[in-house]
């Protein structure tokens, strides 16, 4: 039997102009952006909708992706659209939590704002980057950095598993900039420093996956109506109770999302919506497996016809 997985993106996919349409045409969007605004005390049409700078900052982005990307869920559910299972990339499990009905839709925004704050100030700017590295299986770049020594030794690590061929790096700064010139004279096709303000997804950050705790605690987590598959172990996840602890460890730890695919694939997961702007995720997709359909929700008539297709 078919099962559906709704998959959310993280950082990185936001763009001016997102969830726009879907403000316009729908009231239950309408007040999910309204709302998350005034909760936050934040413009987010201004923050979404407009060319800004702002939309690029940890602390603002964060909480304007999963914004747009819970709004959008609303109006998919309301067509008819119901997933079995939810997974999102880093932040975007903040908004597979709250679809998956452990999470309101304004705790997840809160949440992830005050994460986004804490991931752009625990580390001082400059001092810890990241690096995607292309064309190298992962288990030799864990190689190339358990190989590190002197200052570097430690201070790199994996911080996202994508997809076959594509890995990321963080931890400070010159020992990312000295493990991909390692990398690439073991044979990766690419070692390349992204332009990001943090070292997310590394040791770096358990400072503020602790403070982020305490904020947890003041959230009521609802049981799940279906599960999610988290980040930090790539399993499925039936139990409310273990989430804390997990989203506290996924600042720190690496996202596991090829093997979270890979995981949701056995379940018999063969149709997988994204949700949210552009198709980073479904790009993923072609390189973990191929025996799956991938449909994006990323515009307002995007709903009827993924509607269409699988109704």
């Amino acid at each position: 039997m078919s099962k559906t997985a709704f998959i959310y993106p993280g950082q990185g996919a936001q763009k001016a102009g997102m969830g726009a349409d879907f403000y316009e045409r729908s009231e239950t969007a309408r007040a999910i952006f309204d709302q998350a605004g005034e909760k936050l005390g934040l413009d987010m049409k201004a923050l979404c909708f407009e060319e800004n700078e702002k939309l690029d900052l940890t602390e603002y982005t964060q909480a304007a992706l999963v914004t747009t990307c819970l709004a959008m869920t609303r109006v998919a559910k309301e067509r008819g659209l119901k997933p079995d299972i939810t997974a999102g990339l880093s932040l975007g499990e903040y908004s597979a939590i709250a679809a998956a009905g452990g999470m309101d839709d304004l705790d997840a925004v809160r949440l992830v704002r005050k994460r986004g704050i804490l991931m752009q100030n625990t580390v001082p700017a400059g001092e810890g980057g990241m690096c995607a590295v292309m064309g190298m299986e992962a288990s030799k770049i864990e190689e190339v950095l358990e190989e590190m020594d002197g200052e570097e030794a430690g201070n790199v690590t994996v911080a996202n598993y994508n997809c076959p061929g594509q890995i990321v790096i963080t931890g400070k700064t010159s020992a990312v900039e000295a493990a991909a010139e390692r990398l690439k004279a073991a044979g990766a096709k690419r070692a390349m420093m992204l332009n990001v303000s943090g070292p997310f997804h590394s040791p770096l950050l358990v400072p503020a996956g602790e403070e982020l705790a305490k904020e947890l605690e003041t959230v009521t987590l609802h049981p799940l109506d279906i599960p999610y598959v988290t980040n930090v172990t790539a399993e499925k996840v039936e139990d409310i109770g273990v989430t804390r602890e997990l989203l506290t460890k996924q600042v720190s730890s690496p996202v596991r999302w090829m093997q979270s695919m890979e995981a949701m694939i056995r379940e018999g997961v063969d149709i997988f919506v994204e949700i949210g702007p552009g198709k980073t995720l479904a790009g993923f997709m072609k390189k973990i497996s191929r025996d799956v359909k991938v449909y994006n929700i990323a515009v307002w008539e995007d709903v009827e016809k993924v509607a269409q297709e699988l109704q």
